[in-house]
């Protein structure tokens, strides 16, 4: 059960290896893109590759997908990347549920533990599988794996190194399950930092925090769903920032925006103040523009 690219690299590693998928259960095809034509999942597009029946349904407790879902006869099922699962699904095969997590559970429970992480300027995440239970993302612990997290990482690079290390965490977690032989851990009963769904209205960038806690902002939103500030009126997303010792004495225009003050030479740079110094912005993407160096930018910006 999965809908992203994220689950698609565990689904591919159990195919490869084997393992005996009857059916993939995924999000219904969505409008998506200027013309708003019907989109497939990324997992629904590997399943049909592989000629495994799909299930698309719209609501998990409606009679005939549960009649569907049970007549494949699973022993287990596995949740990479999905939502929530009523218990009547969870606790249909005879050996269970489970689901990998993108944090080291019990912390960064929610919807998006690795932007969480690296926002808070974690040093060290990893993934985790556990079965699933009433409560969301608090199951037993089957195993995890760990990965450093680096100032050069971004919740982008961080993700695609936890798909891959996910995809054989869960490739192990089903042969120790499959063999009768796996670790049931209770949670540790210690104090959680959250990992809720970000909204647009959560990226923009508080210019009154640190310069250490804005660098982390902006890795922790990149590339998705991205951090932003208003740049000449304008909403400017911001993916790379380089922290600076001292403010530039070589530039040809100062913006005062309502949230901060900004500094350009007009050609190679521009800087924003934070609390306690400033920040290069090194790249950007202004309202209506596409992604770019802010090099790149200011070659066909006009202030």
């Amino acid at each position: 059960m999965g809908t992203p690219d994220f689950a698609v690299a565990s689904l591919q590693k159990l195919v490869e290896n084997d393992c005996n998928v009857v059916a993939v259960i995924t999000a219904p095809d969505r409008p998506a893109g200027r013309g708003q034509q019907l989109r497939e999942t990324p997992v629904k597009q590997y399943a049909a590759s592989q000629n495994i029946p799909v299930l698309q349904p719209e609501r998990l407790k409606r009679a005939e997908f549960l009649e569907e879902l049970k007549s494949y006869e699973a022993d287990l099922q596995v949740v990479v990347a999905f939502r929530m699962l009523p218990e009547v699904v969870w606790a249909m095969p005879p050996k269970g549920t489970f689901n990998l997590h993108g944090s080291l559970l019990p912390q960064y429970r929610g919807a998006a533990p690795i932007n969480w992480a690296v926002i808070n300027g974690e040093t060290e995440t990893g993934v985790t599988t556990f079965f699933i239970e009433k409560e969301i993302d608090t199951g037993q612990l089957i195993y995890n794996e760990k990965t450093e997290i680096s100032e050069e990482d971004t919740a982008g690079t961080v993700h695609d190194r936890l798909m891959e290390i996910g995809a054989n965490l869960v490739l192990k977690t089903v042969r120790a399950i499959e063999a009768n032989d796996y670790p049931q851990i209770p949670q540790p009963d210690v104090e959680i930092k959250h990992a809720p769904k970000i909204f647009k209205e959560d990226c923009e960038i508080i210019w009154k925090n640190s310069s250490e806690e804005i660098f982390n902002f902006v890795r922790g939103l990149s590339p998705y769903p991205a951090a932003w500030t208003t740049f000449m009126d304008k909403m400017l997303k911001v993916f790379k920032t380089t922290k600076l010792d001292e403010k530039s004495i070589e530039f040809t225009i100062e913006i005062n925006d309502r949230e901060t003050t900004f500094l350009t030479n007009e050609k190679t740079f521009i800087h924003a103040k934070t609390a306690d110094g400033w920040l290069a912005i090194e790249e950007l993407q202004l309202q209506g523009k596409k992604r770019m160096t802010t090099e790149e930018f200011l070659r066909g910006y006009r202030f």
